[in-house]
């Protein structure tokens, strides 16, 4: 789990895609410092986990679903990610809960830079539009973003100075493509809406389901 919160930008130094699942090193000069094997750290949204360490790298291992689902299956040498470890019990949670489960791949239909605010229009595939609401939160390439307005296959973002310095969307232009990651909380809403109690699954929650629980 992952609050979408950036916490370094990384540098992908090797790949190794002699192996069905390829093999990254991604150098990192802070996030090595409290790292251990095993340990769970996303990449632009992806939540991978450690397999190798050395002094200020860290290597993981990337399955072909990952790459047929997110943007690492382009990933190559050199190119700067997003990183965040994972959530523990006494971190801030900053932004939202994220899973680092990447849901689709979007695209930068536009960027809109006024002095030092900066919008990204994120195009994504309508059959997601169901999990987006104004003013709601979506991971992009692994950041916590609020979106600001939204349509049927799109929706905007306002990005400080801050998280634009501190992220690699800076480095985003149109026809770009982005990890996107839709509110847990948001699927499970539709879950229980779609399939309902015990007995009432596959009906949903309707008028005699609230009535039978003493709505």
């Amino acid at each position: 789990m992952f609050t979408g919160i950036i916490e370094e930008i990384g540098v992908v130094t090797a790949i190794d895609k002699s192996r069905q699942s390829w093999r990254a090193e991604v150098r990192a000069e802070h996030s090595t410092a409290d790292l251990a094997l095993g340990d769970s750290i996303s990449i632009n949204g992806a939540c991978h986990t450690v397999v190798e360490l050395t002094a200020r790298s860290f290597l993981v291992e990337i399955s072909p679903e990952t790459r047929r689902v997110s943007t690492l299956g382009n990933m190559v040498i050199q190119q700067k990610v997003n990183l965040e470890k994972s959530l523990t019990l006494s971190k801030p949670l900053g932004g939202h809960l994220v899973q680092g489960h990447v849901d689709a791949v979007g695209r930068i239909g536009a960027v809109n830079t006024q002095g030092n605010a900066c919008t990204l229009e994120v195009e994504f595939p309508a059959s997601y539009r169901k999990y987006i609401v104004t003013k709601g939160s979506v991971c992009v390439d692994g950041v916590s973003l609020t979106i600001a307005a939204c349509s049927d296959t799109g929706f905007s973002v306002s990005v400080i100075p801050h998280t634009l310095a501190g992220t690699t969307l800076h480095l985003k232009k149109s026809g770009d493509t982005v990890n996107l990651e839709f509110d847990i909380i948001a699927k499970y809403v539709e879950s229980l809406l779609r399939y309902g109690g015990e007995k009432e699954q596959h009906k949903g929650i309707n008028r005699d389901f609230l009535i039978a629980r003493g709505f």
